[in-house]
Formats: structure tokens, C-alpha cells, sequence
């Protein structure tokens, strides 16, 4: 039985609370037997009460000078580090990884499930922009910075022989590991706390956005097309590197409210008419949160969305509608196509669409492939695959 295998979950690292943590510390809550390992660990006293209060293995960055608030300096440090973490007295290893976790040494009797919240960005789709981004893209930084990521790359591509199987947390991502690592896996949707979210059926005249004000969230283009919609009002939550830039071209209909509580956020979430999501995401939690307030959602019919959002023009009982391109002109199609829907778009049917991403339905189905993988494990490890869904 799974309760009797010694069990060890590897985490990225512990410097803040996000998506990534609140699925380990779901994981935990499955497998409670588990030790958790981060490569560093700098949560505060709240935060790591959410994760049960237990030890916390760390690595030797915990130790590197300024590593908590330079913790990126140390970026080619830190596969060694997660190579560091001694995992030799447990049966199962599961890691939740976004770049580095599953790169952990297990033993050919060990198995290792690696929940795969994306190939590491920087690296892989998104490494031109991350690098034009911080302007690390031109001179001999750059050279270096190229050079770094090429070496990152080898070592992503290599260390996905140590993982036995892979779940991936959408469809999209499901394709990207195909693409990245050339392995079969297994979709499990992340979760959302719904229950933090009360359905709210009566709307107020704006549109709202909960964002960190990066380049490849494309806020930029919710406030072209809104400064071209002066009659509708924008509301945008969030702070990040582009706030300045988005400040000096913001029109006097869109507010940027810069970082807000999440109290403030769940009161806009659910007083908009819509929400609006502009980026290629991986999953993306926030539209799923604005739909469990009963708001639906308008957003970019690519990558996660079209996991997460039921389209006007696909589905019974929409969640939403999905645009074709990320342009001011789609986005402002696309406005205009939602305000002539009308009461179309129902709240309850928002809400009952979201609770099917909560967080015991992630519980449940992280309990039953783990317990699948072990079981086959044990008996016959060469037909893992066959718990896999359909998928590439």
C-alpha cells in the first residue's frame, strides 16, 4: 500500500506563496507520510504552517550569501542543487516542477512522478522574451546569458530520463512535454480554490484583469483596446515591470489599481462584467477564480483558456468567449460580441464550471495516480504507460 511506501515530495524552492505552493501543499495533504525537500526555504511562519509545519530539507543554497532577495544569481547553481537532494531512503520521489525539481537523482528502484506545471520557460518558449525582457538579449552579457540557457536546455532534456512518469497539469502543457522531452503523460488540472470565491450574480458597468504587469501577459493590449472602447470601463489589478510603461499610455477608462488584497480582488472579480486574459498561459488560475464568482471570462482562445473557459460559440452553458489573436482589434471584436450576448452568460453555470476544478477534485485524482503508479510499479514498472491517458 502507498501509506507504507516512504515517500519524499520535492519542491522548486520556498521564497513566497503561489499556485506551485498550493498544489504542494495539496500533495501533502494526500500523502502526509511524505518529506518535504526545497532548495531553499524562506517562507514565512504563516505560509509554511500551510504546508503542515513539518522539516523542510533544504540544499546548500539556503546557506549562499543574499540568496533570498538575489535568489536568480544563483540560476546556474541550481540544477546542481536540486542534484544534491539525498533521496536514497525513500520508495517514491514525487516532484512538482516548473524548471528544476524533476532534475533529482532516484535509483532505479525508486519511482518518480514528476507533476510538470511547464518545461522551464525561460529556457524553452519563452526564452527570447525573458531575455530581450531584462536585456540580457545584446553584448557580452547576452553571449553569456545565451549561453547559460543552452546549457540549461542540455541539462532540462537529460534529466527527464530520471522521471518515470510524467503528469501534466493541461492538455497544452501535455503537448509541450511531448515536444520538449519526447515522453507520454498524464493530464491533471491543477486546483482552485473555489470555496475562497462567492458567486456574486449581479454585475457593475467594468471589465476586470488580475495580472503580474509582465511583457507576456499582453496587459499592454487590454489598454489599446479599451482607449479605443472610451464608452466601457477597464479595471487592472496587479504590479510588475511594465507598470511604468502601461501608466504613461494609460487612457483616462482604464484604472491600474497596482497590487491589491485579495479581499479587493475578490470583490472585483465579482462585481465585473468580465474578465479579461490576454496571455498565452499554461493553465491560468485566475479566470477560473473569476468564474467561480459567477463572472465570465473573455480571453485568448490559445493554450490553457480553451481548457478553462467554455466558448460562446463551442459549448452548452458558456463560461465565456475566446479571440482568435492577440491584437487590439480582436480584443475589441471580441468586447463587443460579449455585450451583444447579453444574459447569455450564466453565473451559476460559471460557478458549477469552476467547482469542477476544486481542490479535493485535485486531491482525489492526485491520490488515484499515485496509487495506480505504484501498483504497477511494483508488479510489472515496464507498463507504467498504461495509466496514461490519451495524449501524445
Amino acid at each position: 500500500m502507498i501509506s507504507q511506501a516512504r515517500t519524499a515530495l520535492v519542491h522548486e524552492w520556498l521564497t513566497d506563496w503561489g499556485g506551485s505552493e498550493d498544489v504542494t501543499r495539496l500533495m501533502l495533504e494526500s500523502l502526509p507520510q511524505a518529506q518535504l525537500h526545497a532548495t531553499i526555504d524562506f517562507l514565512s511562519e504563516e505560509h509554511r504552517a500551510r504546508l503542515g509545519g513539518g522539516p523542510i530539507q533544504t540544499t546548500f543554497l539556503q546557506r549562499a550569501p543574499f540568496v533570498q532577495k538575489k535568489f536568480w544569481n544563483y540560476l546556474p547553481l541550481t540544477g546542481l542543487a536540486v542534484e544534491r537532494h539525498d533521496l536514497d531512503a525513500f520508495d517514491i520521489i514525487v516532484s512538482n516542477s516548473h524548471a528544476f525539481a524533476k532534475g533529482v537523482i532516484t535509483r532505479g528502484d525508486q519511482l518518480h512522478v514528476s507533476y510538470v506545471q511547464s518545461p522551464m520557460r525561460y529556457a524553452w518558449d519563452l526564452n527570447h522574451q525573458y531575455l530581450r525582457d531584462y536585456g540580457l538579449d545584446k553584448g557580452v552579457k547576452g553571449l553569456m546569458a545565451h549561453y547559460m540557457f543552452h546549457r540549461l536546455r542540455a541539462w532540462d532534456r537529460q534529466t527527464a530520463n530520471n522521471v518515470d512518469l510524467f503528469l501534466a497539469n493541461s492538455r497544452y502543457i501535455q503537448q509541450r512535454v511531448w515536444r520538449t522531452y519526447r515522453r507520454r503523460s498524464r493530464v491533471l488540472y491543477p486546483p482552485v480554490r473555489t470555496s475562497l470565491f462567492a458567486l456574486q450574480p449581479h454585475k457593475e458597468d467594468f471589465y476586470v484583469t488580475v495580472s503580474r504587469l509582465v511583457s507576456y501577459k499582453r496587459i499592454d493590449l487590454l489598454v489599446e483596446a479599451f482607449a479605443a472602447m472610451p464608452q466601457r470601463k477597464l479595471v487592472v489589478i496587479g504590479d510588475g515591470p511594465e507598470a511604468q510603461a502601461l501608466k504613461l499610455r494609460c487612457p483616462a477608462n482604464v484604472t491600474l489599481m497596482g497590487w491589491q488584497s485579495d479581499e479587493v480582488v475578490r470583490q472585483h472579480l465579482g462585481s465585473a462584467r468580465a474578465f479579461l486574459f490576454a496571455a498565452l498561459e499554461d493553465f491560468g488560475i485566475s479566470p477560473l477564480e473569476a468564474q467561480a464568482c459567477g463572472t465570465p471570462v473573455i480571453a485568448y482562445g490559445k493554450g490553457g483558456a480553451t481548457e478553462t473557459v467554455r466558448d460562446l460559440h463551442a459549448a452548452d452553458r458558456p463560461t465565456g468567449l475566446l479571440f482568435p489573436e492577440q491584437t487590439t482589434a480582436c480584443i475589441v471584436e471580441a468586447v463587443e460580441a460579449f455585450e451583444a450576448a447579453g444574459v447569455i452568460f450564466d453565473p451559476h453555470a460559471c460557478r458549477t464550471w469552476a467547482e469542477t476544478f476544486s481542490e479535493e477534485r485535485f486531491k482525489r485524482e492526485f491520490k488515484i495516480c499515485v496509487d495506480q503508479a505504484w501498483d504497477v510499479w511494483r508488479r510489472q514498472p515496464q507498463e507504467l504507460e498504461s495509466i496514461l491517458t490519451d495524449g501524445p
